[in-house]
């Protein structure tokens, strides 16, 4: 049988090292559309949902994605509970190297509930004393060595839900050994000072559009996605020449900033099951474009076919995603894909519509 991984000849890069949030999470929907009160008590129902967290989604995609022959490493804690047990068992199905995930015996694995209103709101309770809450810089100076066993090689991942002292020192260390800079921030972070110290180490920055907006400081309603990212790609330039930017807007698709222009990606045509997670599985398929050569707008398809397949799970990791079920997605698209986004998927694109 053919292999399930990317057709991936020949990488421009061979590791992934990350740090971030490994934790899980259920879903509750709740009966009827008024807020809930503070002392309020409400019916509804659990969903079958999984929910994980996103150094473990980026992990799991990219480890998929492009096969035994590149090298993922993510570092980060979990609790020696059942939540954490599970995780790493998943994680070491999906072929990951977890010489760095480390079992707090002291805290709990990180987990959220989310609860969602008839209309689709809603919100999430996250506890804030996890295992990911420890990850601290010292425990990330551990990594040194991992990224001077591929110096120029390995792309250096920094995601939120671990504290960002954390995330800024693995970046640190990426760079003194010449990896790409990949990191994500939440808006509450984006509207940080401290932030400007992680920006230094990022080659390239990932975010949705309304951590766009916290750091462009643009209103919610005034400006168009493209509009709000060519204002942060203008400010952060101060900060950090020549970064590069990903932008996603769900069924408005997505936008990059490669240094200089700004291009658009549309959404693919999919079944919408559930969004949770798909910034993360576009960020993933984004990496993998990356580290099998595609430049920024190539990897931008190949994300975008990755974010649109993930959303017909209702987990956040769509685990049946693999070159396989990515190139039958591509197949049933409208839309032209570019010559080498194909050959990533498929040496055999026999009736293929090619760019």
């Amino acid at each position: 049988m053919a292999p399930l991984h990317l057709q991936t000849h020949k990488l421009l890069y061979r590791a992934m090292i990350g740090t971030g949030g490994v934790g899980s999470g259920s879903f509750f929907a709740l009966e009827g559309e008024h807020t809930l009160g503070r002392e309020e008590s409400r019916a509804g129902r659990f969903l079958n949902r999984q929910d994980y967290c996103k150094l473990h989604i980026v992990s799991h995609y990219v480890q998929t994605l492009l096969g035994p022959g590149f090298v993922v490493v993510p570092a980060s804690k979990v609790g020696a509970d059942r939540h954490g047990q599970r995780l790493l068992a998943e994680m070491q199905e999906a072929g990951l190297d977890l010489r760095y995930m480390h079992v707090d015996k002291s805290r709990p694995t990180l987990f959220s509930f989310c609860f969602s209103y008839p209309d689709g709101s809603g919100g999430n309770l996250t506890t804030s004393d996890a295992a990911t809450s420890a990850v601290d810089p010292d425990f990330v100076n551990a990594l040194d060595g991992e990224f001077a066993r591929w110096p120029g090689q390995a792309i250096a991942l920094a995601v939120p839900e671990v504290p960002l002292p954390a995330r800024q020192r693995l970046l640190e260390l990426g760079a003194a050994h010449r990896a790409l800079g990949v990191a994500g921030v939440t808006s509450a972070e984006a509207c940080s000072p401290q932030i400007w110290a992680l920006l230094k180490n990022v080659d390239l920055l990932a975010v949705n559009l309304d951590e766009a907006r916290a750091l462009a400081r643009a209103p919610q309603t005034e400006c168009t996605a493209a509009e709000v990212l060519t204002r942060v790609a203008h400010r952060l330039q101060r900060a950090r020449p020549g970064i590069r930017i990903s932008l996603t807007a769900g069924k408005e698709g997505s936008w990059c900033w490669d240094g200089g222009a700004l291009a658009h990606t549309p959404a693919f045509v999919t079944e919408v099951v559930s969004t949770a997670g798909a910034g993360d599985a576009h960020l993933a398929g984004l990496i993998a474009g990356l580290a099998a050569g595609l430049p920024l707008g190539q990897a931008h398809q190949l994300a975008g076919l990755v974010a649109g397949l993930s959303v017909q799970s209702p987990h956040t990791i769509h685990k049946q995603i693999d070159r396989a079920s990515l190139n039958d997605f591509a197949r049933r698209q409208t839309r032209a894909l570019s010559a080498p986004v194909w050959e990533l998927l498929d040496n055999q694109r026999e009736g293929a519509e090619v760019a």
